[in-house]
């Protein structure tokens, strides 16, 4: 029987017509054809939502933002020694001749702002509608003004010098709060490179908790005594140095300061008495305290101390013998 002749020459042409079958220009038109129809639908899909969100964009723009009903009519900011309507318009960038909406009032970006300021502990900000803004603020209390001489910050009581509030907060007085603050007795705090005073900064010098104890050991004893001390400050490593409005320089110990500020209202209540004025006066001692007279006539107390009761002597620890303290008739 004879061989079956087979050869690739037979098969090889097949395979060309179905490539170029597959592969011919009619067929690439109408698939590119089909791809341009799939992308215009989506187009049109995509143009139709577009349309739509404009369309509901702008019933929103008109129903709210461009409502006059909603533009701002009132300021609502709570009664506070820091800043006031005017102010915080001023700051936030508020417009009020222009009555801007309510809804374009970004209030987290006003409340950051407001809380920004040194001399504010907390903000908050919120739209009431119809047509108001309400800002409530939280102002930082100050306990007495911070200063450092020798670290070029002045002891000065004056709009934009520096108060330190009982967290240790340093911020700049403001011009509201002057009236109340300028009664207030003045810190002062050694030069340090690692605890320098910063206008807005946290105040870590290590003598300001020592003041800080002085005052309030004053405090308990006298609600008053921000109207008679002048200053206080830490003088050496075992004594710190405070000074009353009548120039009176009484050294205190680092402790034990309840009866040392007993002992000094006392001293001063018997000199105002007697007619002398006390020029220093050293309290560590409890016996005995040592006192330097000023050869003029006492000055006026500028907040004069009345007469303790028996009461008085017994519960805020005076000697009852002022002339055994003083160690003078």
């Amino acid at each position: 029987m004879p061989k079956r002749h087979t050869s690739k020459s037979h098969r090889r042409p097949r395979s060309q017509v179905l490539e170029v079958r597959v592969m011919s220009p009619r067929i690439a038109w109408l698939g590119f054809l089909k791809f341009l129809g799939g992308v215009a639908k989506l187009a049109c899909v995509a143009a139709v939502l577009y349309a739509v969100g404009w369309g509901v964009w702008q019933g929103i723009r008109r129903a709210f933002y461009q409502n006059p009903d909603f533009s701002l009519q009132i300021l609502d900011l709570n009664e506070n020694p820091v800043i006031d309507e005017i102010r915080l318009a001023r700051l936030v960038g508020i417009d009020l001749t222009a009555r801007p909406s309510l809804f374009d009032l970004d209030v987290e970006r006003i409340a950051g702002q407001l809380a920004a300021l040194p001399a504010i502990s907390s903000a908050h900000a919120e739209r009431h509608l119809p047509g108001t803004l309400v800002v409530r603020v939280t102002a930082r209390s100050p306990r007495a003004w911070i200063a450092s001489p020798d670290a070029g910050v002045p002891a000065e009581r004056n709009i934009g010098g520096l108060l330190i509030d009982s967290s240790g907060k340093a911020y700049p007085c403001p011009e509201l709060q002057f009236e109340s603050a300028s009664r207030l007795p003045v810190i002062l705090l050694p030069a340090s490179e690692s605890d320098a005073i910063v206008s807005g900064g946290n105040v870590t010098h290590p003598s300001l908790k020592l003041c800080f104890h002085l005052l309030d050991s004053a405090a308990d004893a006298d609600p008053e005594a921000i109207h008679w001390i002048e200053s206080v400050e830490q003088a050496n490593d075992w004594s710190m140095r405070l000074v009353t409005r009548d120039g009176t320089v009484a050294t205190f110990g680092l402790l034990d300061h309840p009866r040392q500020i007993a002992n000094l209202r006392a001293a001063l209540d018997h000199a105002n008495r007697k007619g002398y004025s006390i020029a220093t006066i050293n309290l560590i001692p409890k016996q005995n305290v040592p006192i330097t007279i000023r050869d003029e006539a006492a000055p006026p107390r500028a907040i004069p101390v009345p007469e303790p009761t028996p009461v008085e002597i017994r519960d805020d620890g005076r000697a009852s013998d002022l002339n055994q303290i003083l160690n003078r008739g």
